[in-house]
């Protein structure tokens, strides 16, 4: 922690402006750019039905979290600024809440929309909510609900150095990337912060608390990246994702540097203590659980080349979501891009293309429906 901390809305001012903990997301899949002319998003955002993915909602922007509303979905859609109210029935789908700063999570609650919006760049000044969970009813302007980026530097959770000599940031201070309506023992919302590298725990008069902070990574490559915390290496864990198992554990999956193989899920009890940790993931961008306790995991990044593309790369080969049984058996689902997952009423909901925008493909997002037959044994 700094001396002196600087005000909010300062900081707001320099942030870097990131998908996750610094941005990195994108740099993983912009080589990809130079070899894969745009493609315009289809127009159809009516179902597609390609059993065993079926496509039931196109030409999003950006799409993040998933999360119902009676028998529809909201979609976060982080590069519009917008929550969109989606039919998967009929893929149809209305604007709820727009002029928002990235956002990246999304509920609802009785008739509420709460919104964390992540770091916004220069483009998004005039959007509302920067580092922040916001509320609105739709068709309403949002106001701020509570300040996280406020927290983060008052409270530092995860203790590392924030600020260089010269007070720019070190790296990304406060990123919400995922909300959880709590109605459990924390408060009223749980926030994933992949900027804090915390899962905070919000009341419901707005008011931030700590809950979880996950270990620094220090096995794998993470054992000799250098990290701002006390000893100097490391892969902070960077939160995305969270979902309550059958067993009423947390899941928090955590993106660990995009390094692969190294991504997790934390599992913690009501006090914020570590369970277990389901370990072998790359680059976790959320989690669900099924009621039997098989656990969901979005790898947003899997098959991304770390240099070069080859000529005949093709960016729809990126990403999967990986199913571990409860008796340790995974399998995959070929999902492109996969990012904020939602297992509800029997059926497992994944936003997908969700970052085409890094590829030159704006309007590329989509809301997909995953089947059990879409998932096959897992290689070793």
């Amino acid at each position: 922690m700094p001396a002196l901390v600087p005000d909010p809305a300062t900081v707001r001012r320099h942030v870097r402006p990131g998908a996750l903990r610094a941005g990195a997301v994108g740099l993983a899949v912009a080589a990809l750019t130079l070899t894969s002319a745009p493609v315009p998003a289809s127009a159809d955002r009516g179902p597609r039905h390609s059993d065993p993915v079926t496509v039931v909602a196109e030409g999003l922007d950006g799409p993040r979290q998933i999360s119902p509303w009676g028998g529809r979905l909201l979609v976060a859609e982080s590069d519009s600024g917008e929550i969109s109210l989606v039919n998967p029935a009929n893929g149809r789908s209305r604007v709820v809440v727009d002029g928002l700063a990235t956002p990246q999570g999304v509920v609802e609650h009785r008739g509420r929309v709460y919104v964390a919006t992540g770091e916004a760049g220069p483009e998004a000044e005039d959007a509302e909510g920067s580092s922040a969970v916001l509320v609105a009813r739709p068709g309403r302007e949002p106001r701020v609900f509570a300040d996280l980026l406020e927290h983060e530097l008052e409270e530092n959770p995860d203790g590392q150095t924030q600020f260089d000599p010269e007070g720019a940031p070190l790296d990304a201070l406060s990123n919400p990337y995922f909300l959880l309506e709590d109605r459990r023992r924390h408060g009223f919302l749980l926030v994933a912060d992949a900027g804090a590298n915390a899962v905070l725990a919000v009341d419901g008069r707005g008011r931030v608390s700590t809950f979880f902070v996950p270990p620094t990574v220090t096995t794998g490559p993470c054992a000799e990246l250098p990290n701002n915390n006390a000893s100097g290496v490391g892969c902070d864990s960077v939160p995305t994702g969270l979902a309550y198992g059958p067993d009423g554990l947390l899941h928090v999956s955590a993106l660990t540097a995009e390094a692969p193989g190294e991504g997790r899920v934390w599992v913690v009890d009501s006090r914020g203590r570590v369970v277990r940790s389901h370990t072998g993931f790359t680059a976790p961008t959320g989690v669900a659980v099924d009621r039997d306790g098989t656990v969901y995991v979005s790898e947003l990044l899997e098959g991304a080349p770390a240099g070069p593309p080859p000529p005949e790369a093709d960016p729809a080969d990126i990403g999967r979501i990986v199913a571990l049984a409860p008796d340790g058996t995974r399998s995959v689902a070929e999902v492109t891009m996969p990012s904020g997952l939602l297992h509800h009423r029997g059926k497992l909901w994944s936003a997908a293309w969700a970052i085409a925008a890094f590829l030159g493909r704006p309007g590329a997002g989509q809301v997909v429906e995953v089947s059990d037959d879409a998932f096959t044994p897992l290689a070793d």
